[in-house]
């Protein structure tokens, strides 16, 4: 028989305390810590710094993404003593509790990348067995890196207690030749180094200077996308998304997350409360306006699953055809966040939108207050900015994500096009068993003009963890073939990925899909204004093809990487662990 997963909603408190706190607020912590029963929990937690006057308060965890793994989120331990010093002054008893990180810049390109997908699953997991085993009334969850930032929100959404996400600001961008360089700029050297276009002592001058201090990476990538996304879904404080990492911006947003979350507690506002369809509309909206990064359109499907609610790669069809691409920033145009935080960050961007009707303005948010309340009084971008461009001079005039369909794709692929790239490609596929190969395919010019470069056997269950293709993408444009070749893979993309790239492909290479059976020289077209891609051989052809496919034998069988692969769905659904349940 199948049974019910367990109900997230606050349960029956016990008796009520003799503090001012309503048992509502304590409906969780009570029952861990309150009557003669419960005396040796109370013993532990006075050995954590606990007083008396501490277990009739509302109990807030704080979980914090801090690790030295990487740049992105080495200062997030500051931060969270800044969460837990504004619950504590606003009548909380803040615990702060760790989660994991890893690095995708670190690990882009190798076999460890296989774990930044993963990782997602893992921190969401992670959070909501603390936060479901200590029993805490709320949380505030501070993320830096990409994968950080979905999984806070899954675990958020999957608990369904008033709960905050704070994110931990993007970095500073590092000055080489007197212009902004960040992580993306080492990337595209190596392949200039290759084209013999850049030695490699100006490749290590430039990754000397690249990334000055802590901070996620500098353009719209997937961090400053996905903290952006959520600000507008309505999960974080205004402009929380557009601070600098080390800042006294930063440190006052951490201070007043903590209060805002007793708000939500005192008021009753819950995620799910927030993170309705119209929200997950507003963080689409958002993401698109900015140019930002494909990965978020598997990260909201996975958020929105988790929130209950149903969103589809159909949906950014729907929503892109209205929404304009305005902001000019990294990695398709020329400007690093920072510069954007420096103009007003994106609540200005987020009041233009309302005021064309592009929001929805009538949501709830962390405030406690609706998204039109919010940017009510919000100021303008200043004269002579290019930035971000108005509404009637856009850079696209509809979403840079467009999702494809088509004989390779039957159940989808998403690209990234900007324009710049054009709209049509056609060419011969030139095809990599792993993105290992496909690199070395490229620096040592097996990859020519005119070719579609195809990478399979790199999707969710396949890889397993669904790699993205930063080294391969950077290696193209840094070689100058950037509008010479196109890519396609079952794997995913940084957010530094730009040029004819679509990723996502589904079914993946390891399901049997179209992709699994692509031979070299097979003519492909790729068209972004049909939004398909067209495998140019004979459909009895491709049949007969499918049929004699086998399936390989799984590239991991014990550990994470083999649970992950033996539950993880596709990517059109979000790449989530749990949708079959």
């Amino acid at each position: 028989m199948k049974r019910s997963a367990p109900s997230k909603s606050a349960p029956k408190a016990a008796k009520s305390s003799k503090s001012g706190s309503s048992v509502a607020e304590r409906a969780f912590s009570s029952i861990v810590v309150d009557g003669i029963e419960r005396a040796p929990s109370r013993g532990m937690l006075y050995a954590t710094g606990f007083k008396k006057e501490d277990f009739s308060k509302p109990q807030v965890g704080v979980a914090s993404t801090w690790s030295m793994v990487t740049p992105c989120n080495m200062h997030i331990d500051q931060l969270a003593v800044s969460v837990a010093q504004g619950i504590n002054e606003n009548g909380g008893k803040a615990v702060v509790f760790n989660t994991i990180t890893i690095s995708d810049g670190i690990s882009m390109g190798t076999e460890g990348m296989k774990y930044s997908l993963v990782s997602r699953e893992v921190i969401a997991d992670s959070i909501e067995t603390v936060v479901g085993c200590q029993g805490f009334d709320a949380f505030v969850a501070v993320g830096g890196c990409d994968k950080n930032m979905p999984g806070c929100i899954m675990a958020i959404a999957r608990l369904n207690r008033p709960a905050i996400f704070v994110y931990g600001g993007t970095i500073l961008p590092g000055t080489h030749g007197g212009k902004d360089v960040d992580l993306v700029n080492i990337f595209e050297a190596v392949g200039k180094n290759a084209a013999g276009q850049c030695s490699a002592e100006e490749v290590e001058a430039i990754a000397e200077v690249a990334i000055p201090g802590a901070g996620s990476c500098g353009g719209m990538y997937t961090a400053n996308t996905m903290a952006s996304a959520i600000e507008a879904l309505g999960m974080s404080l205004p402009n929380s998304s557009a601070q600098a990492a080390v800042s006294q911006e930063k440190t006052v947003d951490c201070e007043q997350a903590g209060a805002a979350v007793l708000n939500l507690l005192r008021k009753g506002i819950r995620p799910r409360d927030i993170m309705t369809k119209k929200a997950f509309e507003n963080a689409m909206t958002v993401v698109i306006a900015l140019g930002g990064s494909t990965n978020a359109v598997m990260h909201l499907i996975a958020m929105a699953h988790c929130a209950g609610v149903k969103l589809t790669i159909d949906d950014w069809t729907r929503v892109g055809k209205r929404v304009p691409v305005l902001a000019d920033l990294k990695p398709s145009g020329k400007y690093v966040m920072a510069r954007l935080v420096e103009i007003g960050g994106t609540v200005p961007l987020m009041k233009m939108l309302l005021d064309a009707g592009l929001l929805h303005g009538d949501v709830m948010t962390v405030t406690g207050k609706t998204m039109a309340e919010n940017l009510r009084n919000a100021p303008k971008y200043p004269e002579g900015q290019d930035i971000v461009r108005s509404l009637d001079n856009p850079i696209k005039k509809d979403s840079h994500l467009v999702v494809f369909r088509g004989n390779l794709c039957p159940g989808g692929g998403l690209g990234k096009i900007s324009g710049k790239e054009g709209l049509q490609f056609a060419g011969k596929a030139v095809v990599f068993e792993r993105e290992e190969d496909a690199l070395q395919g490229i620096l040592k010019g097996k990859v020519k003009a005119g070719h579609v470069i195809v990478i399979r056997g790199e999707g969710p269950k396949g890889g397993p963890g669904m790699r993205e293709m930063l080294s391969p993408t950077s290696a193209i444009m840094g070689k100058g073939l950037g509008k010479e070749v196109a890519l396609i893979t079952d794997g995913r993309f940084s957010g530094g990925s730009h040029g004819f790239v679509i990723g996502h492909v589904t079914p993946e290479a390891f399901d049997g899909g179209p992709i699994a059976v692509v031979r070299n020289g097979d003519p492909i077209v790729i068209d972004a204004k049909k939004r398909e891609i067209t495998l140019g051989i004979p459909a009895r052809e491709l049949d007969a093809r499918l049929r004699k496919w086998k399936q390989p034998k799984p590239n991991y069988r014990r550990g994470v990487l083999a649970k992950y692969a033996a539950s993880v769905c596709s990517a059109s659904e979000g790449a989530v662990t749990d949708r079959q349940f």
